[in-house]
């Protein structure tokens, strides 16, 4: 049975390379991210970044809280986007979402990274049968279960 820092190396690992594959969806096969899109990379990115740091030190609940805290909001933000795919007539294009992420920092930093430009009903091709953004639940599902599995092992 692998540790808890082995979990979290593994959830660290998984979340930065989901936001890998997510970069090579914009830059090579062309799909802008949208949005909700982008909301879902700083969730992984976050999730990540903390199980990272948690891994590495001793006194890591704080840290594994902050990271289960991310990919809750990261499941709530996907949840969002399926709702939008499911139902056509709603939509998230150019809104206050996008005018909001497109100001911060990170986005005039990196905007490879961060810059929302796609339309949330625009979920692109599938892969074994789904579309990007029900990966991305399925991801941020299996990221919180690990996240309670290192919560409730270090309480036994």
């Amino acid at each position: 049975m692998p540790s808890n820092r082995q979990i979290l190396f593994a959830i660290a690992l998984t979340c930065f390379a989901l936001v890998g594959g997510a970069l090579y969806f914009q830059h090579v096969k062309d799909m802008l991210p949208c949005p909700l899109c982008v909301i879902q990379r700083y969730a992984f990115l976050f999730t990540g970044l903390f199980a990272l740091v948690a891994a590495l030190v001793s006194k890591r609940i704080p840290l594994v809280l902050l990271s289960l805290a991310s990919a809750l909001g990261g499941l709530g933000a996907v949840g969002k986007h399926l709702y939008v795919l499911a139902h056509p007539g709603f939509t998230c294009g150019i809104d206050p979402y996008q005018n909001f992420l497109n100001d911060l920092p990170t986005a005039k930093v990196m905007p490879w990274l961060f810059e929302s430009n796609g339309l949330c009903e625009a979920a692109g091709e599938l892969i074994a049968g789904l579309s990007l953004p029900q990966w991305s639940a399925v991801s941020f599902v299996l990221l919180t279960a690990g996240l309670i599995t290192v919560l409730v092992r270090r309480k036994k």
